[in-house]
This record gives structure tokens, sequence and C-alpha cells, in this order.
């Protein structure tokens, strides 16, 4: 079979647009009034385990608002940068930048000074929940339907048993299929799916059974 040439673009950068939100809407909605300077609290803190999308959020507000104090990963901060982020919620709160935070605990458990996690929950705190199968599910559907695609609910379940099922990945795979869709002039069916998977042109994985 013949293979083509169809690589995977780089992902887009993380932004509030792409941030696909789930259950955690009213943490995105926070953060995007603290990035425009309209929130009334100037401290935000998000925790939340790997890939429920805190430093996504957090990099979309910096590029909104590069102003903004930034701290990623505060649990693996050393003394130094414990000192400075303690330091920077103290002169948010007497008016000057705002403060967004990420870690992976809630501040009691961060392990940090306490005076310093005491002020992590001065603000808002939001924990962030890991997208479920059907958020992703409803993802790929939409990702589809702006390219002019219907995804079925069974392609959509076939692509996330089988491939990386990051925001980024499952949108790459989207403008591949994209374009072999195109290519091949076949709608998006599940075979069509199993065709490219064979031809390891998303990501090398491979099509199952």
């Amino acid at each position: 079979m013949q293979q083509l040439p169809l690589g995977i673009s780089p992902s887009r950068e993380p932004d509030f647009a792409n941030f696909v939100a789930g259950s955690n809407r009213e943490a995105l909605a926070r953060v995007m009034a603290l990035a425009a300077q309209t929130l009334e609290e100037r401290i935000v803190y998000l925790w939340g385990t790997r890939g429920s999308g805190r430093s996504h959020l957090l990099a979309a507000a910096a590029r909104a608002n590069p102003s903004l104090v930034i701290a990623d990963d505060v649990h693996g901060l050393d003394e130094r940068a414990q000192h400075a982020l303690f330091m920077a919620i103290n002169e948010a709160r007497e008016g000057g930048l705002g403060v967004l935070a990420a870690g992976d605990a809630p501040p009691a458990r961060l392990g940090l000074r306490p005076d310093l996690a005491s002020r992590l929950a001065w603000g808002l705190v939001y924990q962030l929940s890991p997208l479920t199968d059907a958020d992703k599910a409803e993802h790929l559907k939409a990702l589809a339907a702006a390219r002019g695609l219907l995804l079925s609910d069974d392609v959509a379940a076939y692509l996330l048993a089988r491939l990386p099922r990051d925001m980024a990945s499952l949108a790459a795979v989207m403008e591949v299929l994209d374009r072999y869709s195109l290519i091949r002039q076949r709608p998006l069916t599940l075979p069509l799916v199993r065709e490219a998977l064979s031809q390891e042109i998303l990501g090398g994985q491979s099509a199952g059974p």
C-alpha cells in the first residue's frame, strides 16, 4: 500500500480557545477573568494530577497577560523561589500584579513553607479534574465537525483506545485524518481510520484487531 507523506503539524500554542474545559468551566472562567484584570480576587491557585490541564491554563494566561506572576509546579519550588512567590502574593493583596499558581496538591498538602501554603489558600483555589472519555470523545467530534467531517461514536472510541489521549495529540490526529480522508476521497469511517493506522501515519500506532 502506498505510504502517504502526512506528517503531523506542530501543535498550537496553549490558549484559552483550545483548552477543553470539561467539568473545569468555572476554573477556566476565573483564570480568564484574572488574565483580563476583571477578577476582584488577585490570587488563583489550581491543582490537579498530571494531564488535568493546569500547565495549559497557566501558559494561556501568560500569553493573554504577560504581567501576571505565574508559578507552575509550586510543589517543586526551592527556598528562594518559595520566598519570591510569598512576596508576590503579599504584593498582590496590596494591589500589585495578579498571581496564578499551580501544583499537584491543595495548598495544605504541598510540603511548602507554612506561610506560603497559607497564602496560596488566601485566594481562589480550584481542583482541576482530568477529562473523562466522554469529554474527549465529544472534543474529537467537535474537531471533526470543524473540518466538515462526521465522526461516529465507534470511530471516536477506536481512536481513544489506540492513540495518545492528551488533547494536543488528539488534535494532531484529527488533522492527519482530515487530510487522509481528503486524499482518499472517502468519509471518516472505521475502515478508513484502520487503514490510516496501518500505514503508521498516526504516530506509529498499531491498528490492532
